[in-house]
């Protein structure tokens, strides 16, 4: 098996590495990452500005392509050129996997997430992808490697079932504080779809201009409902929900459609 390995931290962040060497012995592992943080960046891609690219030793493990671009230029990037370059014109890899990210992307922050963009842009180009995201939370200590550990054991169960060319499969792995943390229990969930509750700090600059500083943490949702990711991963669960990046509203398409003939 080849997987395109990707993330939006950075190439050099922890969660990347530590994902890595938990999923070397699937296959062979190519690293396509940014060169550094694109968190919340969403599915931007650059139009105006040459994709610098640098081969990157990360550690004694794990080498890579570092590209000065967002998550989803670097699998857009890696599906269409670098790919072909490496393997020969027309290949593909088996599976891209994005992440892992620090931070979870459950409820809505599935739209804003560099992370899942990473996945969808495969999705979008034929290839399956596994999103993995690790709740921070308000931890002081944080488990990489247990938590790459858990992460591997949702994606064996995830890739142990066919997956459709255009599958995006999203994982989140709860707080992981201790190198023997438990292995979590799986649910199979919905995205909670209710506004975040984000707040933002009025402040002044030393010229007298006023901005404003956000200081939500991501988590808090005006309602979280019963059987959602959001309400799972608080529980404590590993999250896994199937995305689809279609976005049209097919109960009120018909409707439309007689409204507007």
């Amino acid at each position: 098996m080849k997987i395109l390995l990707t993330n939006d931290d950075g190439i050099t962040a922890p969660g990347i590495a530590a994902l890595y060497g938990a999923i070397r012995t699937l296959g062979e592992i190519v690293v396509i990452a940014p060169a550094g943080v694109q968190s919340a960046m969403s599915h931007g891609i650059t139009f105006h500005r040459p994709l610098m690219t640098r081969e990157l030793q990360v550690n004694s493990q794990m080498q890579g392509l570092s590209v000065e671009g967002t998550p989803a230029d670097c699998v857009k990037l890696g599906l269409r050129t670098i790919w072909a370059e490496r393997f020969g014109a027309g290949s593909k890899p088996d599976l891209v996997i994005s992440g892992m990210n620090c931070g979870a992307n459950v409820g809505i922050n599935v739209i804003y997430s560099g992370t899942v963009a990473a996945a969808i842009e495969a999705a979008f180009l034929g290839v399956p992808a596994i999103a993995v995201s690790l709740h921070i939370g308000d931890s002081t200590r944080i488990a990489w490697d247990r938590a790459a550990e858990i992460a591997r054991v949702a994606i064996d169960r995830v890739i142990a079932h066919p997956l459709d060319a255009h599958r995006v499969m999203s994982i989140n792995v709860p707080r992981t504080e201790s190198s023997d943390a438990p292995m979590p229990s799986l649910r199979v969930v919905r995205m909670n779809t209710s506004a975040g509750i984000d707040r933002h700090e009025r402040r002044e600059s030393p010229e007298g201009r006023a901005y404003y500083w956000p200081t939500g943490n991501g988590m808090e949702f005006f309602h979280t409902a019963e059987g959602s990711d959001v309400e799972a991963l608080i529980e404590r669960h590993v999250t896994i929900t199937p995305l689809w990046y279609d976005l049209t509203d097919d109960a009120s398409l018909a409707a439309w459609q007689k409204r507007l003939h």
